[in-house]
């Protein structure tokens, strides 16, 4: 279900029953998704998940690839002043 914002503002002891219940609420702000409401206990999970599968920012610039990405040959323009 999606909540609109009014709704989720009006009805907000239900949509936070609902996301400890372990259903995630989404609310949608001018027809469009805005957030997810979900229990501390869900967020805390998917932080931790994150955490544990991210790799080091040193691992990310080695694994960049090298010279063998070829660059487009591009020659400066001329500008007056």
């Amino acid at each position: 279900m999606v909540w609109t914002l009014q709704d989720a503002k009006n009805k907000f002891s239900a949509v936070v029953d609902a996301a400890l219940a372990g259903t995630p609420q989404k609310v949608s702000r001018r027809g469009k998704p805005a957030v997810v409401v979900l229990s501390a206990d869900d967020y805390q999970r998917l932080l931790n998940s994150a955490v544990e599968t991210r790799e080091s920012f040193t691992d990310h610039l080695l694994a960049f690839p090298g010279p063998e990405i070829e660059r487009a040959q591009v020659s400066p323009r001329d500008v007056e002043f």
